[in-house]
């Protein structure tokens, strides 16, 4: 079968989506972007080729099961344990070089303190995680290695090692980086094998099944007719510059593609914010992007993240309890953490602050939706901050404030509308 790429090399997330010659899409990968842009973005590949993988699976399946089977749930719980094995290998890479790092301290005190809780969290932290993908409860929004151990580390330096927690942050910020940066070459086989034996026993009358057109599934070439880089680090992607094409480009025709009516596009990335007006073609007709800074965006929530100790996966949750949004000045991001820090010494609750901050931020979008040309029917919403469901709910509040009553479109797939856009633009070309 022919199948096209397109991959979206972000500057905090990394994104690969494939379709096929009808333009669908039958995979996709995301990963955080690392230092090595190269590795972030053939993770991001190789994702989408596994998830591919599972979605010719699952049609396969589908069509010769004559009894009435839910393979939709059996193969989203067999993929949340492939990925699990795949974030086992990861974890026990990671805890080889933690001890490492921790054996090397100078501060001998601190190097027994660090083996000590490596030793014994060890197995706690790993099954905390395994739990979660096991019961299929990981979060869209935290589904990355780095988070997903990151949120259990923290949770324990809190509660035990608030005495050494700066020091033993800094062994896993030392510890992580080389790890993240090394491309582990999983063999799909060998892990889907694995994950049907991790599956509940009400699914092992299944396994025959799974196991006999997974070898099927395994010998189709998933090796792309075309393909086309695209997002803010795009030209540090290992193609010729005729495969590479502009983001706004690729946000514009990923978002007509899954919404033929829309008009008007808001992209909100990690580095830059980027407001669109499209034809009915899906082509662009005006924009207008803040890219001097990353104030606003994907990278801005991270900052606030950390300034509160708190996963950015936590953020939008927590906004959303508040009882009103403290009144923030600046979306800068070193006086936004300043006004944070203000808030919090006077006794703000951190829900209110956090409202106040996602306001902002939506608020600094819509000036740039303004001078782009306004909101047309119909809006739609795209990029990682679209994962956010304050910054939704600001957006929804200003369009309608604003523009009145027009169709606002958030997509499950919006943090994938550039790498699709970059996809269909690919297969455009055969």
């Amino acid at each position: 079968m022919n199948v096209f790429l397109g991959v979206d090399l972000g500057s905090t997330t990394s994104k690969a989506v494939i379709v096929d010659s009808s333009g669908d899409i039958i995979g996709r990968g995301i990963t955080n972007t690392r230092s090595n842009y190269e590795v972030a973005a053939q993770i991001a590949q190789d994702e989408a080729e596994f998830n591919s993988r599972f979605t010719l699976l699952h049609r396969k399946l589908k069509s010769e099961s004559n009894d009435a089977v839910d393979w939709d749930s059996l193969i989203n719980q067999l993929e949340n344990r492939f990925h699990y094995l795949q974030y086992q290998y990861r974890y026990n890479r990671l805890m080889d070089v933690m001890f490492e790092n921790a054996a090397q301290l100078e501060d001998k005190d601190l190097s027994k303190v660090a083996t000590t809780l490596l030793n014994k969290y060890k197995e706690s932290m790993l099954l905390e995680v395994k739990e979660k993908f096991l019961s299929s409860t990981i979060s869209s929004s935290s589904e990355f290695f780095r988070d997903l151990f990151s949120a259990s580390y923290m949770s324990t330096l809190q509660n035990e090692y608030k005495d050494y927690y700066d020091q033993l942050v800094a062994l896993y910020d030392r510890s992580i980086t080389p790890v993240e940066n090394e491309k582990l070459n999983f063999d799909f086989s060998d892990l889907a094998e694995q994950a049907v034996e991790l599956l509940p026993e009400d699914s092992y009358q299944r396994e025959d099944s799974f196991r006999k057109n997974l070898e099927d599934i395994e010998s189709f070439s998933l090796e792309p007719s075309d393909y086309i880089g695209t997002g803010y680090g795009r030209q540090l992607l290992p193609f010729e510059e005729i495969h590479i094409k502009s983001e706004i480009l690729c946000h514009a025709m990923g978002a007509h593609a899954i919404f033929p009516e829309t008009r008007t596009v808001l992209d909100i990335g990690g580095q830059d914010t980027k407001a669109i007006q499209v034809d009915k073609y899906g082509l662009v007709t005006s924009f207008q992007m803040n890219d001097r800074c990353a104030a606003g965006c994907g990278r801005y929530l991270g900052y606030i993240a950390d300034e509160m100790s708190i996963s950015v996966g936590e953020l939008g949750p927590m906004a959303m309890k508040a009882d009103h949004e403290a009144n923030i000045c600046s979306t800068c991001t070193v006086f936004a953490g300043a006004e944070l820090r203000e808030y919090l010494n006077l006794g703000e609750k951190k829900e209110n602050i956090l409202a106040g901050l996602h306001k902002a931020i939506v608020q600094r979008a819509f000036g740039l939706l303004a001078r782009s040309g306004g909101v047309r029917n119909e809006f739609t919403f795209t990029g990682g901050v679209a994962r956010n469901q304050a910054v939704v709910k600001y957006v929804s509040q200003m369009v309608e404030q604003n523009y009145g009553k027009l169709t606002i479109n958030c997509h499950t797939d919006s943090i994938f509308m550039g790498a699709l856009g970059a996809a269909l633009f690919s297969a455009r070309r055969k």
